[in-house]
């Protein structure tokens, strides 16, 4: 059987290194690989047929992290493995709150890269061993760092801005928004700009599915 992996990784040369590595496994097939979160959000509305998404966190246009999420959401048996440079303590919370499987840094080997697939798959939670104790200490202490996350810039909205939200949750048009609100069309325009940045979100669904996830709404 050969098990489906898909990539999120913006630079050209690493994705072609990993591409590489899975080459090596008759059991592992690369299907498609896309730049940012968005582009793999829109790939995967075409064939979400994929069993392991190796997903870099940084990426212009949407994160991998704001990516995780949104595929988690919609496409719950999809394995994410995060395959990134970063080891901080903020990457990892965040990737484990947005539903990663698997935490790995791209220092690794073809063959350890093999085997996190495979134990993704088989349910487990494969990390790089310097990001299991980072992870093992989170959960000792979680408020602890959950203190230092509360101010972060993306969920830095208005009153404005979580009121539009809450109005677009319920369905409602740009007009209906505007009528509720007493402003313009323009105005309400202008806040959802705003927030999709903020949110690194592109639609109004993805806005409405993140602001519930974070309970800003």
């Amino acid at each position: 059987m050969k098990y489906r992996i898909a990539i999120a990784e913006d630079n050209a040369f690493l994705a072609k290194a990993v591409i590489e590595k899975l080459s090596f496994f008759e059991d592992l097939q690369f299907k498609f690989k896309a730049v940012n979160g968005a582009e793999l959000i829109g790939k995967l509305e075409l064939n979400h047929n994929i069993d392991v998404i190796l997903m870099d966190i940084q990426m212009p246009e949407m994160n991998g992290i704001i990516a995780t999420e949104l595929v988690k959401q919609r496409y719950p048996q999809i394995k994410i493995i995060m395959l990134t440079v970063f080891d901080d303590d903020e990457n990892i919370f965040k990737s484990i709150q947005a539903g990663a499987d698997g935490y790995l840094l791209k220092e690794i080997d073809a063959d350890a890269l093999h085997r996190s697939i495979l134990e993704s798959i088989q349910g487990g939670a494969p990390m790089t061993p310097g990001v299991a104790l980072k992870t093992l200490k989170l959960l000792r202490n979680p408020q602890e760092f959950a203190v230092t996350t509360n101010s972060d810039d993306e969920l830095a909205l208005t009153k404005r801005e979580v009121e539009i939200l809450e109005q677009l949750s319920k369905g409602l048009n740009y007009n209906q928004v505007a009528e509720n609100l007493f402003i313009s069309q323009g105005t309400v325009r202008k806040h959802i700009e705003n927030i999709y940045g903020k949110l690194q979100v592109h639609n109004k669904m993805e806005a409405v599915q993140i602001a519930k996830n974070r309970r800003i709404i």
